[in-house]
């Protein structure tokens, strides 16, 4: 690339974003964040020198042109998303280049400054640079971070990649002072080029021989000082992301710096597909799409509504019923479904930035006061709120609601994504209770429940559509630990929890057709309390127990079932099924990831059939 003339590099910059929209509008994937970060990437790569150079993406959902300008622009890159193909993240296990994995926000710049103090210690040269978004800011590891930059290295590139979005508009204060920075045209001509303003004043060229503290001093008079700057962090900038000569420029100025140093860049996200310019929200994560018109491919027409629209549209007849109930979301009022509470209800919603330890604490102060918090966040992003769970909600016994999309599997986005741990996570912590719905009905029911409890709720429920029942005019309220029987059995009784029910039904279906097995099945409802007066009796009645979940088996719900035999001294036979002790790869769909993982029809039947000691009846 290095070789490559101004004008090459503007075609291959072209030809970066016409391979981003084809294999996307096939994949799906983030397109918008992508687009954006192409002649920032292509910059820091004519620069730096990778993999000896270190460069930490923050999220590393960004990273797609990284991987085209590293070796990757093949047919791994081509089934990105899916099974055989590329991660849509950045990972260690894939690329020497990929100096840090990551799927999470905020995480770049405490990685990047350990990298670098590490250098420190070790006596090398390679130069680490931290590539963080606007949004990463609003992460309380981030400013953390930036709190210990100037004590722990001398030398640290940070890109702050400023495009006013996360995956929705960003919110907060560091969000308002970054768009000053940006628009405050005297901020910008004296921080930019603060020397030769001092050239022309008089006595200023005695004050540049004072040296970098005087420069400081006299800037904090001129104007307002940069925030990063008074963490120690030389600062640069506004930038135009899009202009890749000022760009490089910048970049190797920052190179050869001798003290930690933020160039603030400017960048379009979407840049060079109008249909991603023009709905950055939709675009930031995308499913398949047709690239002329930017329409989703995915028919919708036949689909029953997805859990994540039946909770938000449930949770706006709740907010409307009653004004102390409020959504918090992290960023994620359209993942989540909140967005229908915040176009309808905007005064009983909130949204506090990806910044999920503070919504939770956010949540418990609010539950202090009477008020009835549901915190709409993915089961894989609030695993980075569990101190507060515990230490600020379960101990106090806060009535916080919480509402877990995305539990069970995110099978494109992979293990940063899969929401396989929440089970273990909710079911070991006193005072909470856990469940998960059968469907979309009883998803409003555990809602309506929850909210009557004066203790916190845990709520999980897959992503995608629901099963296309209708939900009732009014919900009911569930017993509590009550789980429900849908099906007799007399041999053995399948345990299961939410989309796991109907594999329990194909189970039970092909033991009686194929093996002359009478199956029951109850859906378990609640992961805790857990209904163990119907499971004792089960247990007593029958010559197996099986489990079903989906999340992982360590700690999970067929280990609940398990303790409480055991402590009943039942010595019942418990067949667990679940994920296995180790992180699920990402892949094209559930099943695909399910056959790995030994999770499909036939190895569920093989492992039942196992237990029984049952060989299998031809028929």
């Amino acid at each position: 690339m290095r070789s490559l003339s101004e004008a090459q590099l503007t075609d291959l910059a072209a030809e970066i974003r016409a391979k981003l929209i084809d294999v996307t509008s096939i994949n799906g994937g983030h397109l918008g964040p992508n687009l954006g970060v192409v002649e920032l990437t292509m910059a820091l790569h004519l620069v730096f020198d990778t993999p000896k150079d270190r460069f930490v993406f923050d999220t590393s959902h960004q990273g797609y042109v990284h991987k085209l300008l590293t070796g990757r622009n093949g047919g791994d890159f081509d089934k990105i998303r899916k099974s055989g193909g590329l991660s849509g993240f950045l990972a260690r296990s894939e690329s020497p280049h990929d100096a840090f994995g990551a799927g999470h926000a905020g995480t770049a710049l405490s990685a990047a400054l350990g990298m670098a103090a590490a250098r420190d210690q070790l006596g090398t040269d390679e130069h680490v640079v931290a590539f963080c978004g606007d949004a990463a800011f609003t992460c309380g590891i981030t400013m953390e971070a930036l709190n210990n930059v100037a004590s722990a290295t001398k030398r640290l590139v940070i890109i702050l990649n400023d495009n006013e979005w996360s995956i929705a508009k960003n919110v907060g204060a560091i969000s308002k002072y970054l768009n000053e920075l940006i628009t405050n045209p005297l901020y910008n001509r004296l921080h930019h080029d603060f020397g030769t303003f001092l050239q022309k004043v008089p006595g200023g060229e005695q004050l540049l021989k004072i040296g970098k503290n005087a420069e400081k001093g006299w800037k904090s008079i001129m104007v307002p000082s940069s925030i990063f700057e008074t963490y120690g962090v030389r600062y640069f900038g506004p930038i135009d992301g899009h202009d890749l000569p000022l760009l490089t420029h910048n970049l190797e100025f920052a190179r050869d710096a001798d003290e930690p140093v933020i160039l603030h860049v400017v960048t379009k996200k979407g840049k060079g597909y109008r249909p991603a310019i023009e709905k950055p929200e939709s675009f930031h994560g995308t499913s398949p799409f047709e690239i002329e018109s930017g329409k989703s491919k995915t028919t919708k027409a036949i689909v029953p509504p997805n859990y994540q629209d039946v909770f938000g549209h449930a949770l706006v007849r709740f907010a409307k019923a009653d004004k102390t109930v409020v959504g918090i979301t992290g960023a994620m009022p359209s993942g989540t479904g909140l967005i229908h509470l915040s176009n309808e209800v905007p005064k009983q919603f909130y949204d506090v930035g990806i910044a999920e330890e503070h919504a939770v604490l956010f949540a418990a102060g609010l539950a202090t006061r009477g008020i009835k918090p549901v915190v709409a966040i993915y089961s894989t992003f609030l695993q980075r709120a569990f101190d507060q769970i515990i230490h600020d909600v379960c101990l106090q016994n806060l009535p916080v609601v919480f509402c877990m999309d995305r539990a069970g599997l995110s099978p494109n986005d992979g293990p940063t994504h899969h929401g396989l741990f929440d089970i273990a996570y909710s079911r070991c912590v006193p005072n909470a209770v856990a469940m998960q719905p059968k469907d979309e009905d009883e998803l409003v029911d555990m809602m309506h429940t929850a909210l009557q409890l004066k203790c916190p709720t845990f709520i999980r429920y897959p992503r995608g559509a629901g099963t296309g029942v209708e939900i009732k005019s009014e919900p009911r309220a569930l017993k509590l630990g009550q789980a429900e029987v849908l099906r007799e059995g007399d041999d053995l009784v399948i345990w299961a929890l939410g989309p796991m029910i109907q594999d329990a039904f194909e189970i039970s279906d092909r033991l009686k057709l194929e093996d002359g097995l009478s199956a029951g099945i109850v859906n378990a409802r609640f992961i805790k309390p857990m209904d163990t007066e119907l499971l004792r009796s089960h247990a007593k009645e029958n010559r197996l127990i099986v489990t079903l979940e989906d999340g992982v088996l360590s700690g999970g719900f067929g280990s609940a079932v398990l303790e409480t035999l055991s402590e009943d001294e039942i010595t019942t036979p418990v067949h667990r099924i679940g994920w296995p002790d180790q992180f699920i790869d990402h892949g094209s769909d559930i099943s695909a990831l399910r056959a790995s993982g030994g999770l499909s029809l036939e190895d569920m039947l093989s492992g039942i059939r196992k237990k029984l000691k049952t060989p299998s009846v031809a028929v």
